[in-house]
């Protein structure tokens, strides 16, 4: 089976501070040993909400708002991941997929990569840029039919693409009553909740994508994880829809 481990934006990441050296160290520690035991598959943070765009859109119109935002629904339903020679065009894009989906709100972020960390010099070249767009999910999202046609939307999206913009991933999420939630209560406990989930007001900052054998599994990793992140980490795991 395959899970989305996501964690939410926290108040250093929106005033754009990036992650301490302690954080980046114990976080590659986890993710390059789950890549040799074949459990870590991909995964991918984004900037804060300042350098993000959200379309919304229905009937055939898209209205466009840049960030910062605050939350507001941020279930999501599934992801795509471009590449893009600039935000406009990873935009653009997006309006593409939103043109199959029909009502559908669709978040847009670049992707960190790991010269934004100081991990390693950004290489040199007018390298095309990384951007998430996450669907936002939908009562029909929730009701498990949709998984089809965010694959149609995805392949019809592929094939607009000329040379400068690709698709590099792209998955849809099982209902939310299917996953869970890391939650930290008011005095400071923490404990796992299972959807569903009626709404979920906290910003995405990345996901993980995991092969593992349970739902049980995928939350001991996201402990790990949540762990590194701070006691204040909120996480949900999601189930991931197969092809």
């Amino acid at each position: 089976m395959r899970f989305i481990v996501m964690h939410k934006v926290d108040a250093n990441m929106e005033a754009g501070g990036p992650p301490s050296q302690e954080i980046i160290s114990k976080m590659g520690e986890l993710v390059q040993g789950s890549l040799k035991s074949g459990v870590f598959l991909n995964g991918a943070g984004l900037h804060r909400s300042a350098r993000r765009v959200r379309l919304e859109c229905a009937a055939g119109d898209c209205s466009q708002q840049s960030g910062p935002y605050a939350g507001q629904n941020e279930l999501v339903a599934a992801f795509t991941m471009i590449s893009a020679k600039s935000l406009d065009d990873a935009v653009t894009h997006a309006r593409k997929l939103a043109s199959s989906l029909g009502n559908v709100e669709i978040e847009i972020g670049p992707v960190v990569e790991p010269w934004d960390l100081g991990i390693m010099p950004k290489p040199q070249g007018n390298l095309p840029e990384r951007f998430l767009l996450l669907c936002k999910a939908t009562p029909a999202d929730e009701t498990g039919v949709t998984a089809e046609k965010h694959a149609a939307a995805v392949s019809a999206l592929a094939k607009s693409f000329n040379d400068n913009a690709a698709v590099l991933a792209a998955e849809s999420l099982a209902p939310s009553a299917k996953g869970a939630r890391l939650s930290v209560s008011t005095g400071g406990k923490r404990s796992w909740v299972d959807g569903p989930f009626a709404e979920s007001k906290e910003l995405i900052a990345g996901f993980s994508l995991l092969k593992l054998a349970s739902k049980q599994e995928a939350i001991a990793w996201a402990d790990r994880y949540a762990e590194i992140l701070g006691e204040n980490a909120e996480v949900d795991v999601r189930e991931v829809n197969e092809p």
